[in-house]
């Protein structure tokens, strides 16, 4: 490639996973239309279903999301090409998630086909080596078939120094885990946060306050509030229906608003992005429009803009977010990418060329 600027990756299921992408693909973001002009695939690798950055080199993290499950690494070109940096297994089946410590020093991925949570270290160009921790949940929920046992399926930084939460459709709960920088081991805090049974979690938001948050739960169509106590806990305080659209509601994604006002959740199964406002304890809902198609897997916010990504409709959908109301609209065509599963903006960051110092 030949392009500067601002990238749009997308996580795509291939054929080992029953999707019909074959990797990474990359695409420029237009800064003022908000339009994708996709450049093509820069990773074949296996199902990488989730994305996700380090928070100071450039380089890029993606589950591979098989039975076997794996990790890559890509180091990011200023053209937007990716170089692999290497990969490693994580011990666990079927990763569908992984974030990197605020720090850059430690990557978690959740494994969601066996419930469990993997911890890689991070060397100073942010590769990753052997895995130094694996912890599995044990339990089940009420759903014979989607809570049979424990499911991973969301790890969330704590910030400023709190516990990792990792998010468990299977035993509808949150976990809570304190990192070891040293061992690279995690240690679980008690009690875990349990939602009500059949809830399935599936994905957490936090709010920019860095005490309020949000969780979808997946298999009873809802939005959960919550709030993360000064003692570090997690208390659930209310629910609300995650659509107001009639047939079966699966949400998918969920993610706060830069300015804090808005709440956004991706519904499949109606197809829909549910706006709500977040003036008051519980969320309410504002709009919802239609998202493209009956699938959105994964979004993100960008500037004034919100792509969606529509697994099974191929199509990454562009929206403009009114910033007044919150509510996004239509801009221009939707984008066609194979089995498309998440949306990682990718902007050039001040200090991305420089290596991390790990000593002391």
């Amino acid at each position: 490639m030949a392009v500067q600027g601002a990238f749009v990756y997308l996580g795509c299921y291939t054929a080992g996973a029953g999707g019909r992408g074959e990797g990474i693909v990359v695409a420029q973001r237009e800064p003022d239309s908000g339009a994708l002009i996709p450049l093509g695939t820069v990773a074949v690798t296996p199902a990488p279903s989730f994305l996700a950055r380090h928070p100071d080199l450039p380089v890029l993290y993606a589950v591979n999301e098989v039975t076997d499950g794996g990790v890559s690494a890509f180091r990011v070109a200023a053209d937007g090409d990716l170089t692999t940096l290497g990969s490693r297994p994580t011990g666990g089946a079927d990763p569908c998630h992984l974030v990197v410590a605020d720090d850059g020093r430690h990557l978690f991925v959740a494994n969601y086909g066996d419930g469990s949570v993997t911890v890689f270290p991070l060397d100073g160009q942010g590769v990753p080596g052997e895995s130094t921790d694996l912890v599995r949940h044990e339990g089940h929920g009420p759903d014979p078939q989607r809570q049979e046992r424990a499911h991973t399926h969301m790890v969330a930084s704590g910030g400023d120094g709190g516990p990792l939460l990792v998010v468990d459709l299977g035993t509808d709960s949150v976990y809570r885990y304190e990192l070891d920088a040293v061992t690279g081991r995690l240690h679980p805090r008690v009690p875990r946060v349990r939602t009500a049974a059949g809830v399935g979690p599936r994905h957490l938001a936090r709010h920019p306050d860095g005490r309020r948050c949000w969780l979808v739960g997946e298999l009873d169509g809802s939005v959960l509030a919550g709030e993360v106590t000064t003692d570090v806990s997690l208390r659930l305080s209310g629910r609300v229906a995650a659509s107001g659209r009639p047939g079966q509601v699966q949400p998918s994604e969920v993610a706060v608003g830069p300015e804090g006002r808005f709440l956004y959740v991706a519904n499949r199964g109606v197809g829909t992005i549910a706006v709500f406002a977040l003036d008051g304890e519980l969320p309410v809902l504002v709009d919802e429009v239609d998202s493209g198609g009956k699938w959105p897997r994964h979004f993100a916010r960008i500037g004034a803009n919100l792509y969606v990504a529509d697994e099974r409709a191929d199509l990454i959908s562009v929206f403009r977010v009114d910033p007044a109301t919150g509510v996004p609209a239509p801009a221009g065509e939707p984008v066609r990418v194979p089995s498309p599963t998440c949306v990682l903006p990718w902007t050039e960051r001040p200090n991305a060329s420089r290596s991390l110092s790990h000593g002391a």
